[in-house]
């Protein structure tokens, strides 16, 4: 439980400094950036599962469906909604929806308790607060609610694959179907302009998302979500806000206004009162099995 906590903490703080690091990158191509970002994150996930000796598993349809409904929502719609989002108004505001995740995904694993009713409302409260009064508009307000959808499909959709695969094979071929959609789509997009040489602080900020924020945060998260179940992981998502002012302060891209800390500490609020709240709306996810297959 303890290992399960640490690492739900971690990976959503790393997942909320995405929101900073894209204004690093956002002026390299969208589609182009991130399929070399996957790509290289696919290829070491994927020399990882070798190193441990987990060999391919072959995939029912249904499966099959899941793992590239998880690519394409739960990766490339995500990433491309929070780095636009970002372009429209900064990182403070992507940070702060993505904040209302634990919401969602209490919603829909059981029937909440009272007091997770009661911090869903401050959730909620918090991120109209940033996006009213603080750096938000409404493109990126919509932009970051695109944002939200692929957040939380990044979590339900493995629920399913995780006991089958575990948290390293979902990892791998979810950011491996990641590149050839984002390659396309890229292609179509931005033509032949979606591959230039990066500058020295794009290729850095590409590294970061790669490593920590890909490759990291994925199995952290996808290690911690069988352990908590998804309710309760949740509540966890609450950090993301946190990573990306405090990335975003950081790299001198923008200084949060008094609303956006403000929104953001209210969403803090609400996910500690939710911790507090009956653990017994939530629904455990089953354990992978023990071994290598």
């Amino acid at each position: 439980m303890r290992n399960g906590v640490i690492g739900a903490a971690s990976a959503m703080f790393l997942v909320g400094t995405l929101a900073g690091v894209s204004g690093v990158i956002q002026n390299y191509p969208v589609y182009g950036g991130q399929a070399v970002r996957y790509l290289a994150a696919a290829a070491i996930l994927l020399a990882a599962t070798r190193v441990m000796g987990l060999r391919f598993v072959r995939l029912t349809a249904r499966e099959t469906l899941l793992l590239l409904a998880l690519a394409l929502l739960g990766l490339v719609i995500f990433n491309v909604c929070v780095i636009e989002a970002t372009r429209e108004s900064g990182p403070a505001l992507p940070g702060t929806i993505l904040g209302t995740v634990p919401l969602v995904l209490a919603m829909v694993s059981g029937r909440p308790a009272p007091r997770l009713v009661i911090s869903a409302g401050i959730v909620v409260a918090g991120a109209v607060l940033a996006t009213g009064l603080g750096s938000g508009n409404l493109p990126g307000l919509l932009w970051s609610l695109g944002g939200l959808v692929g957040e939380v499909s990044f979590s339900l959709l493995a629920i399913p694959l995780l006991p089958k695969l575990g948290a390293l094979r979902v990892s791998a071929y979810s950011t491996a179907l990641a590149v050839p959609v984002l390659a396309v789509v890229g292609f179509f997009m931005e033509g032949t302009a979606m591959l230039r040489v990066p500058t020295v602080a794009e290729g850095l900020g590409f590294v970061y998302l790669t490593v920590v924020v890909t490759v990291i945060a994925f199995f952290l998260w996808y290690s911690s979500l069988p352990k908590l179940g998804p309710g309760t992981a949740g509540l966890f998502a609450g950090l993301i806000p946190v990573g990306a002012i405090v990335t975003g302060l950081a790299l001198g891209i923008a200084v949060p206004s008094a609303p956006d800390l403000l929104g953001a500490g209210l969403v803090i609020l609400g996910i500690v009162v939710g911790l507090t709240a009956d653990r017994g709306a939530a629904i455990a996810v089953p354990q992978p099995a023990a071994g290598r297959s």
